[in-house]
């Protein structure tokens, strides 16, 4: 597996090692040891999701206050997606900027967003299937977001407005300066 740090250094893009012939392939998409050890903490994940979209849906953006903040690793597994995170933790240099990358079936990329980020996505193709592990259960006490559209963040989600589709929740999400965000200075790996 390959670790790289994106322009935010704890967002990490994991290329996994494929190994591909004739018959197929075989690749590890998860190492427990290689990603801590990159790290130098431990995550702790305990639950998998998955979902299924269309093109044109957003997921997002998403995340879950302490004590029920959220670690996510995301991948593709049929289709594509246009993947984000965002830093909501003020007083970081790189507050309210985002990562985007592309993750998809083919490429196999996958996408470490820690807690402190609002995580969402865009599809980019029909029958996408979305997965992701998290080193939390979910809270709907603590469950928060962020507008897909702030112009303050200006995530550019690559497919045109009027494509997109949003549950009834994500079009009511607050702007980044009206939600609840994390402090920089908290310790958010424990």
């Amino acid at each position: 597996m390959q670790f790289t740090r994106t322009k935010i250094e704890d967002v990490i893009i994991i290329q996994p090692q494929v190994h591909g012939d004739d018959r197929g392939y075989f690749v590890e998409t998860f190492r427990e040891d290689k990603l801590e050890e990159f790290l130098g903490f431990k995550v702790g994940f305990c639950q998998d999701n998955e979902s299924k979209s269309s093109r044109g849906v957003i997921r997002g953006l998403h995340y879950q206050l302490a004590p029920f903040a959220q670690t996510k690793l995301v991948r593709v597994i049929q289709g594509r997606v246009l993947d984000v995170a965002v830093d909501i933790r003020e007083g970081s240099p790189t507050f309210g900027q985002y990562v985007s990358v592309e993750l998809s079936a083919e490429n196999k990329k996958q996408l470490f967003v820690p807690r402190g980020f609002a995580h969402g996505f865009v599809v980019l193709e029909d029958d996408t299937i979305f997965a992701y592990k998290v080193d939390n259960y979910y809270s709907p006490q603590n469950d928060r977001g962020i507008a897909f559209d702030d112009t303050a963040i200006g995530i550019e989600w690559s497919i045109p407005r009027n494509e997109l589709k949003l549950s009834d929740k994500d079009t009511k999400q607050p702007l980044l300066k009206d939600a609840d965000l994390f402090n920089f200075k908290d310790r958010l790996y424990v």
